[in-house]
């Protein structure tokens, strides 16, 4: 048994599995745990070195805001040169601080599968950090003040989401681990709908460090704790992605998926938040972010190609030649995005410098493969010549220079001649991969790395070795470049929001299509009523809760004081705010001649004859955060315990058309009953 300390990365996901069973044993609860964030994994060493950088760096520059105050606000000379020296100080502590998370950003080898076959590193991203946070008398005052109940009777309840943040705060590197993510990324909705009025601040702040540069970041706008949420989300996904085996077909199919979830969770993130604080969260971060998972996609097609061809054939050798272009092609525009002013400040020189190293790498293979279906397979039959010509066409970039291409195809010479051309290339390309590899002190200490760049290099030399002949007296020509085309396009998977079913912690407040943080309500009236000889006199219709929709005047209803537009939340003590309609009619029916007293509330500005029609058919977000109301667009349909139809962070309402809401009483709808 390996010591802790030595644990591989790939055993970590397993050991995470076990304990969070371990964990939801001993709680006899389902629900899901986070690691154990004492556990001595590596990945667990990187993010606790993480966090305690992120706490140095902010104590950081709280400092220097303080000596910046200082500085602009004495006049005194010696005091200025004291607080520029100490300015001084902090700033070099700031820079010694990023350097080592840069460093920290760097350690895609924790990341990787320790299988012993030969991959190129994958570059996953670091989790970002968050502080916790204390919901229990903010919610609890909410909880008396909005909707008039005993806060103190929610306690288990905000405690439960406490706990369920606290877990997502350490996720494992897992399927599991991402439900995790996505249960609570789930309940921030009705978390939204509950607590979050549109008007209003709630007073909570969102602490989150930035995932590449450690600086923190705080917003009361819930959207902020949405966003890194869904950031983390494409994190995991890449950590997911980068530990796979990729030297067996399961594997490289389990990466191409993770990477493809990770550019849709980044892309979801870019086209629904905007203005986020920290950089990680940026629009051109985003970019760069989506451009790079899709470009790992590419490379694992790539790989995936290679293990499911093997036969060496001239179509597969082109095929091959092809995929490799296009990975150098993905490649060389996400080293175009990270070069660019606003992101190259903050992403890690040694993923800038692996991007270009990949870059060049698989342009050296497309030539290399170039040169072998050219010199180690026959020279095309009168049969065969027509098939590959039209392959060789629509090969090159531009048509190599020399012979028409009915010769080249079938002189073996010329066919030698151009192959070492993409030889020549093929060696150029591997050594400028290896002198980027050698600028950086991170990758040089990559020994995998060093490994598949130099057998690379190797091979391609040996190959050269064995056409060129000494006879030769021309000189060898530059190759074109081939035409990248791949046979599997990588497809940017959106989040799949309703895959987590999730139930509303705070079911016992009420339907959210009525009792939700952006609407208001009179206090609760009590009022007594006596079956008359028409009954009770109004119509009630729909369910949870059960609205009266129209009042007989004159009746025992309007005698009491009952309104069209009210909704019934009790009969006779008895709670009926998720009651269905036949169950309050099945209350009212057993009532005897001592009459029966009703609960009811009115919605504030919803007086009128067309009271009903203010009731909410889906619910909103409304938290108009980040500045932005783009992310209240999805739509997704999660169960609830009542279980109602809920549109996850939609905006619109979309009211059935078959909703008769609004008629007038005299007309009574085919679900409308009169009492």
């Amino acid at each position: 048994m390996m010591p802790p300390e030595e644990e591989s990365p790939d055993g970590e996901g397993d050991r995470d599995s076990a304990l969070v069973l371990l964990q939801g044993l001993k709680s006899g609860s389902t629900r899901k745990q986070g690691c154990d964030p004492f556990a001595q994994t590596q990945r667990s060493k990187l993010q606790h070195r993480r966090a305690r950088i992120n706490q140095q760096i902010n104590k950081e520059m709280r400092m220097r805001a303080g000596a910046e105050n200082l500085f602009r606000a004495t006049s005194n000379h010696k005091v200025k040169e004291t607080v520029a020296l100490e300015l001084s100080y902090v700033n070099s502590n700031l820079q010694l601080l990023k350097e080592e998370l840069e460093e920290l950003n760097s350690s895609m080898d924790v990341y990787q599968n320790d299988s012993e076959s030969i991959s190129v590193p994958m570059i996953p991203l670091g989790l970002k950090e968050t502080k916790e946070l204390d919901l229990l008398a903010p919610l609890k005052d909410f909880i008396s003040e909005h909707y008039g109940e005993e806060g103190i009777l929610f306690e288990k309840e905000i405690k439960e989401f406490m706990e369920l943040r606290q877990a997502m705060r350490t996720p494992s590197r897992n399927e599991a681990g991402l439900e995790l993510l996505m249960e609570y990324y789930n309940q921030l909705y009705f978390l939204d709908s509950r607590f979050f009025p549109p008007t209003k601040s709630l007073g909570v702040y969102f602490h989150w460090y930035d995932s590449l540069t450690g600086v923190p970041f705080h917003q009361r706008a819930l959207a902020f704790e949405k966003g890194s949420v869904l950031f983390n989300i494409g994190a995991l996904h890449t950590q997911i992605g980068a530990r796979q085996d990729r030297a067996s077909l399961p594997g490289l199919n389990q990466a191409i998926d993770a990477f493809q979830k990770a550019a849709g969770a980044f892309n979801y993130l870019k086209e629904n938040f905007s203005n986020a604080p920290s950089l990680d969260m940026s629009v051109a971060s985003l970019n760069m972010l989506v451009r790079l998972m899709v470009a790992q996609v590419q490379e694992c097609v790539f790989e995936k190609m290679t293990l499911l061809r093997a036969q060496h054939d001239f179509f597969t050798q082109l095929q091959l030649a092809q995929e490799a272009a296009r990975v150098e092609d993905v490649y060389s525009l996400v080293h175009q995005t990270m070069t660019q002013a606003h992101v190259k400040d903050y992403v890690p020189f040694s993923w800038t410098t692996m991007v270009h190293v990949k870059s060049e790498h698989f342009k050296a293979l497309s030539h290399y493969f170039a040169a072998i279906a050219l010199c180690d397979c026959p020279v095309a039959s009168d049969a065969e010549l027509p098939e590959q010509e039209k392959a060789f066409i629509q090969f090159h970039v531009t048509m190599p220079e020399g012979p028409s291409l009915r010769v080249l195809l079938q002189d073996p010479e010329e066919r030698r001649k151009l192959g070492k051309a993409h030889l020549k290339k093929a060696i150029m390309k591997h050594e400028e991969a290896m002198r980027i590899h050698g600028l950086c002190k991170i990758l040089r200490k990559m020994d995998i790395l060093q490994e598949v760049l130099s057998f690379a290099h190797k091979r391609s030399l040996s190959k050269y070795s064995e056409i060129d002949h000494e006879e030769d007296f021309f000189e060898t020509g530059d190759a074109p470049d081939i035409h990248p085309k791949t046979h599997q396009k990588p497809e940017i998977k959106s989040p799949n929001f309703s895959q987590v079913k999730v139930t509303d912690l705070f079911h016992r407040l009420g339907p959210l299509s009525v009792f939700s943080a952006k609407n208001k309500w009179y206090p609760v009236r009590r009022v007594h009523l006596m079956r008359g000889e028409n009954g009770f006199g109004f119509t009630l219709r729909g369910d949870s809760p059960v609205l009266i929709a129209g009042v007989i005047p004159g009746g025992c209803a309007s005698e009491a004081g009952l309104k069209e537009g009210d909704y019934i939340i009790s009969v006779n003590g008895k709670d009926c705010k998720w009651s269905k309609h036949a169950e309050v009619v099945q209350l009212l029916k057993s009532t005897g001649e001592e009459g029966v007293e009703i609960g009811v509330i009115t919605l504030q500005g919803s007086e009128g004859p067309k009271a009903a029609d203010k009731k909410a058919a889906a619910m909103s977000s409304g938290s108009g955060v980040l500045k932005s109301n783009k992310e209240n667009s999805r739509k997704s349909v999660m169960n609830s315990k009542s279980a109602s139809t809920l549109l996850v962070w939609s905006k619109k309402s979309k009211r059935s058309k078959k909703s008769t809401y609004g008629i007038p009483f005299t007309t009574v709808g085919d679900n409308e009953v009169m009492y």
